[in-house]
């Protein structure tokens, strides 16, 4: 569809720092707030795999990151140097799509392991309760 992004984890780590800015979080509460958190954390995942397959401290490259983003940049990672770079000036880009795809991915993944995990619990309780007229 020619949508494209910046990439080289760019919007990963934009997408994060939007998720956590205060006044979004306290549009938020409970629970949710904290899935909220959680997500964002995982959103990094991206950007960390990218600086640990070029050979970098994921820690150090994430650091720049966002210190850059917090400044108000685009910023992704330079596989070249381990430093922080501008990928739409690079020309360096994802397709809207395939994000998107993997976002909703994600979060239905999330949603099936809590479910077996509810299932897990309830198998777990059901034996554990004694039967009645037994002894």
């Amino acid at each position: 569809d020619g949508t494209l992004v910046p990439g080289a984890g760019a919007f990963q780590v934009a997408c994060r720092a939007h998720l956590l800015r205060p006044e979004f979080l306290r549009t938020v509460r409970g629970k949710a707030q904290m899935g909220i958190r959680a997500f964002a954390e995982a959103l990094l995942v991206i950007p960390k795999t990218i600086a640990t397959n070029g050979g970098y401290d994921p820690m150090d490259v994430l650091v720049a990151l966002e210190d850059e983003v917090q400044d108000g940049h685009v910023a992704g990672i330079d596989l070249n140097t381990g430093d922080v770079l501008d990928p739409a000036q690079e020309g360096i880009w994802d397709n809207y799509r395939v994000l998107r795809q993997q976002l909703h991915s994600c979060a239905v993944i999330a949603t099936n392991l809590l479910h077996v995990d509810e299932v897990m619990r309830a198998g777990r309780a059901s034996i554990k309760a004694p039967n009645p007229g037994e002894e």
